[in-house]
C-alpha cells in the first residue's frame, strides 16, 4: 500500500475526475427536477441517525465511483484491521482501539496477545463506583462537606470531549452540582472557573495521560495551592483531587492516592478518549447509567460502520462526500451547524477530531501528497449562525458544504420553540440548495435595482442529520459517526489519522522561551529578529528589563 501508485494515479480517482468534469455544472434544481424521488433515495439510516444527503451535488454514478475509490484504497480492509486491534497507527506503532472502549462485557479484543475488554470494564466499574459515591454524598471533602463542584482540568481531548458532552447532556445532569472546565494556561481561565466556589465543596479531576502536560499541570498545581491555602492542610489534596492518568509515580508525587487514579491505554488517542476514563467528569454529571447509554450509542454506530455496505454506510458516505468536495470542487472548509443549543461545543470538538487527525502532508509511505487533505472545520449552532455567517454561505464566492444536525423531540417543554428551530433548519437546507433566481424575484415584485443583490444562486450542498432526540445514546452515535467519517477520509488520502506530530514543535519552542520571559536577568536571545523583539518588548512592559 505504501509503495503503490499515488492516490491521484488510481483508476477510481481518474474516473471521478472525468465524472466531475461531466457534472460540475449541473445544479441541484436540475437534479431534483429530473428525479422526483431523489429525496427518498439519497438517504441512509443507522444507529438511530438518519442522513439525508440528497442535497449534494452528486448523481447515483457519483456514489458508485466514490465507493469504488474507497474500495480501491482498501477502506474495508483497513476498517476491519482497526476493529481487530492491529497497529494501524504506523508512525507510533500503536493499535487504534477507541472502539474497544464501548464494546459490551463478554466481547474479546486482543492487543499484543492480551484481551483488553476486561480491563476496559474494570475501569468503567471503578468509575461508576466513584461517581455514585460522589453523587449520593458518601464521598466527602476533608471538612466533611459534600462535593457540590467538580472542575475538570485538561487540554485537547482531555477537555473538549468532556466539556462538549457535559453541555450536550446537561438536561440529564445532576442539577445540584456545578461542573466547570479549565484548559487554557491563561490564568483567567482558572480564576473564573473557581470564582465563588467553596474549596471545601470542590473536587478536581486532573486529566493527563503522562501527568506532565505543561498546561494541565500548571493549572493543577494552581488548583492545589488554591485548595491548600484555603483549607490549611496538605492532606486535603487526597479528598479533593482525583487523576485520570497512566503515570502512577507522578500522580502519587502530586498527593493523589493512586486508588483514585483512573487509567487508560496508549491505543486510545486523546481526541478519541471522551468515552474512556477521560469522561469521568461526564459520568459524575450524568451518572453511570446515562454514561453507559452513551457508550451503547457509540457501539451501535461502530457496528453500523463495521457491517453496513459502503453504499448505505453513514460514516463512509459522509467521509466520501468530504473527499468529493475537498479534492474535486476545491472546497477548503466545511461547516457544522447543530440546531440544538446544547451542542454548542460540538463544532469545536469536531475541529480537533478532524483537523488533528487529517491535517497531514505526507502519506503512509512518507511521500509528500500532491492533493488536498483535511478541510477546515468550523461552525456554530443554528439559529444563531443564521444571523452571523450564513450570508457568506448563501451569497459569498466560496463553496462551503455544511452538515445541519437536528432532533425531532425537544429537550425543553417549550415545544413551539422547537418547531420554529427545526423549520429554520429545513428551510436553510432548502434555500442553500435551490436559492432564488432573478425571474422568481421579479415575479414576486422585487424592484429591478434590487434584484442582483437579492439573487441566491443556490447549489450549496448540505447533509441533513436527524435523530429523534438528544439523549446520551444519540450523542454516542453522533460522535462515533464523525469518528468513522474522519477515518474514511484518512484511508482514502492514505495518511495516518492517528498521530499528531505537528502539535509537538510549538511545545518544544515554548519550553525554550518560558525561562526567557520569566528570568530575572535579560537573556541572550537566539531566535529570529521578530521573536527576539517580541520577547524584549514583553519583558520591558512587565518591568523585567
Amino acid at each position: 500500500m505504501n509503495d503503490g501508485p499515488r492516490l491521484t494515479e488510481t483508476q477510481a480517482w481518474q474516473a471521478l475526475k472525468a465524472h466531475y468534469e461531466e457534472i460540475s455544472g449541473t445544479s441541484l434544481r436540475q437534479l431534483f427536477a429530473e428525479d422526483p424521488t431523489r429525496g427518498e433515495r439519497f438517504c441512509a439510516e443507522g444507529a438511530g441517525i438518519f442522513l439525508d444527503y440528497s442535497k449534494n451535488r452528486i448523481t447515483a454514478k457519483t456514489l458508485i465511483l466514490l465507493v469504488q475509490l474507497a474500495r480501491e484504497c482498501g477502506l474495508e480492509a483497513r476498517r476491519d484491521a482497526m476493529f481487530r486491534g492491529e497497529k494501524i497507527n504506523l508512525t507510533e506503532n500503536r493499535a487504534v482501539l477507541h472502539t474497544a472502549l464501548r464494546v459490551p462485557r463478554g466481547a474479546s479484543i486482543s492487543v499484543d496477545g492480551r484481551d483488553v475488554v476486561p480491563d476496559v470494564h474494570a475501569v468503567i466499574d471503578r468509575m461508576s463506583d466513584f461517581a455514585d459515591r460522589v453523587r449520593d454524598g458518601r464521598w466527602l471533602g476533608c471538612t466533611g462537606k459534600r462535593i457540590k463542584n467538580v472542575i475538570n482540568i485538561g487540554i485537547g481531548g482531555s477537555y473538549l470531549g468532556p466539556e462538549m458532552a457535559y453541555l450536550a447532556l446537561r438536561p440529564s445532569s445532576q442539577r445540584a452540582m456545578n461542573f466547570r472546565f479549565v484548559s487554557n494556561v491563561d490564568g483567567a481561565d482558572f480564576t473564573e472557573a473557581t470564582q465563588g466556589l467553596d474549596p471545601a465543596e470542590t473536587l478536581f479531576v486532573i486529566s493527563s495521560k503522562t501527568f506532565t502536560t505543561l498546561e494541565t499541570m500548571t493549572n493543577a498545581r494552581t488548583a492545589r495551592k488554591w485548595l491548600v491555602d484555603s483549607l490549611g492542610r496538605e492532606e486535603a489534596v487526597a479528598s479533593h483531587f482525583v487523576a485520570v492518568s497512566t503515570n502512577g509515580e507522578k500522580v502519587r508525587e502530586f498527593g493523589i492516592d493512586t486508588a483514585n487514579m483512573f487509567g487508560f491505554w496508549d491505543w486510545v488517542g486523546g481526541r478519541y478518549s471522551m468515552d474512556s476514563a477521560i469522561g469521568l467528569s461526564t459520568m459524575l454529571a450524568v451518572g453511570p447509567e446515562n454514561f453507559k447509554e452513551m457508550l451503547a450509542g457509540f457501539h451501535a454506530m461502530d457496528e453500523h460502520f463495521r457491517t453496513a455496505p459502503l453504499e448505505s454506510n453513514l460514516p463512509a458516505i459522509m467521509g466520501l462526500l468530504t473527499v468529493w468536495y475537498n479534492n474535486f470542487f476545491g472546497a477548503q472548509t466545511m461547516g457544522v451547524m447543530p440546531y440544538a443549543s446544547c451542542l454548542k461545543r460540538f463544532p469545536a470538538y469536531l475541529q480537533q477530531l478532524q483537523m488533528e487527525s487529517n491535517g497531514k502532508h505526507v502519506d503512509l509511505g512518507g511521500r509528500f501528497v500532491d492533493y488536498e487533505t483535511g478541510p477546515i472545520i468550523w461552525g456554530e449552532p443554528g439559529t444563531d449562525a443564521q444571523h452571523s455567517f450564513y450570508q457568506l454561505i448563501h451569497q459569498g464566492t466560496k463553496l462551503i458544504p455544511c452538515d445541519l444536525i437536528g432532533f425531532c423531540r425537544p429537550l425543553s417543554p417549550l415545544d413551539h420553540h422547537h418547531d420554529l428551530l427545526m423549520a429554520n433548519m429545513f428551510a436553510q437546507a432548502e434555500a442553500l440548495a435551490f436559492g432564488k433566481t432573478a425571474a422568481e424575484l421579479t415575479g414576486e415584485g422585487s424592484p429591478d435595482f434590487q434584484t442582483p443583490f437579492r439573487i441566491c444562486e443556490g447549489n450549496r450542498p448540505t447533509n441533513v442529520i436527524l435523530a429523534e432526540s438528544l439523549t446520551p445514546k444519540t450523542l454516542g452515535s453522533l460522535v462515533a459517526l464523525y469518528e468513522h467519517n474522519v477515518f474514511t477520509q484518512g484511508i482514502v488520502w492514505n495518511i495516518d489519522s492517528f498521530d499528531q506530530w505537528g502539535v509537538e514543535l510549538g511545545k518544544v519552542l515554548a519550553g525554550r522561551i518560558i525561562p526567557e520571559l520569566s528570568g530575572a536577568a535579560a537573556p541572550q536571545l537566539g531566535h529570529d529578529s521578530s521573536t527576539n523583539a517580541l520577547i524584549r518588548r514583553y519583558r520591558r512592559l512587565k518591568g523585567r528589563d
